[in-house]
């Protein structure tokens, strides 16, 4: 069964992000912070074994691959990141320690550990910049047509960690906005054998993620930061499951959201 990592080694590599479905006219964004591993030549592997850049420490498992097919199921355009997290974490703000991480999961990461400020500023303006500008280019457009679309971030988390199995097949992440993240929750919850998170296995305000503050609340924009177990979406067959899982659980939310745009 092919693995989604083979998929996404085939996109080009070069571009700080992709997107797909770009003309899709649903009033939707999806977006996806890790869908790739890919460390830029020049980097060297940033010190790092190949094996280690298709861990999860490099980026989220699957979740590219879920974003993709979410993407044509809603109609909707996704943005993706073309860039690992280990070279910059596009879902951190700049300040906080794993914005360019010295270690990882217990990993030393040599080339980040002494990098300076040059250095940060350059991969700044190279990968973070360029992928959040066309996040904000497609969210400003939205608005100056009076239109608020729905934001859907989409990550993916490790089985265990820290020697603790994390029993979730999915989780919710919110800080204050819960009007997309409450009512989804609710239709996730209609499947008994799915275990939902919310909150879990990261808290929406703790660390605080990039997305959910710079492009949904400074902008008044609903989000749904969906974490997905890797396990679940290692491969083609379950990367498309959970997108249709996603897809219909969304799909009604979405559609009373549209309808009560006006009261926002």
């Amino acid at each position: 069964m092919k693995q989604t990592s083979e998929i996404e080694q085939t996109i080009a590599a070069q571009a700080p992000f992709h997107v797909v479905n770009d003309n899709g006219p649903a009033p939707v964004l999806i977006i996806c912070d890790h869908a790739s591993g890919h460390v830029p030549p020049e980097y060297g592997n940033l010190g790092l074994s190949a094996h280690h850049l298709t861990r999860h420490i490099a980026w989220d498992i699957g979740a590219g691959d879920v974003s993709r097919r979410l993407a044509a199921l809603l109609e909707a355009p996704a943005v993706l990141c073309g860039t690992s997290r280990l070279v910059i974490d596009c879902n951190r703000p700049f300040a906080a320690d794993s914005s360019i991480p010295a270690s990882s999961d217990g990993v030393a990461i040599p080339a980040n550990a002494t990098i300076d400020e040059g250095e940060r500023q350059r991969r700044i303006d190279r990968y973070f910049r360029p992928y959040h500008d066309e996040i904000s280019h497609r969210i400003q457009s939205h608005l100056r047509h009076d239109r608020r679309p729905a934001l859907i971030s989409i990550h993916s988390f490790t089985p265990r960690m820290n020697g603790f199995h994390r029993p979730w097949h999915v989780g919710m992440l919110w800080d204050q906005d819960q009007r997309l993240a409450a009512p989804v929750i609710r239709r996730l919850r209609r499947d008994r054998k799915l275990m939902v998170g919310e909150n879990e296995p990261y808290d929406g305000s703790n660390p605080p993620g990039y997305a959910l503050h710079a492009h949904a609340a400074d902008n008044g924009v609903p989000i749904a930061v969906f974490e997905i177990r890797q396990d679940l979406i290692e491969t083609e067959q379950g990367a498309n499951r959970w997108a249709q899982i996603l897809a219909a659980a969304l799909r009604p939310v979405l559609a009373d959201y549209g309808r009560d745009q006006s009261m926002v």
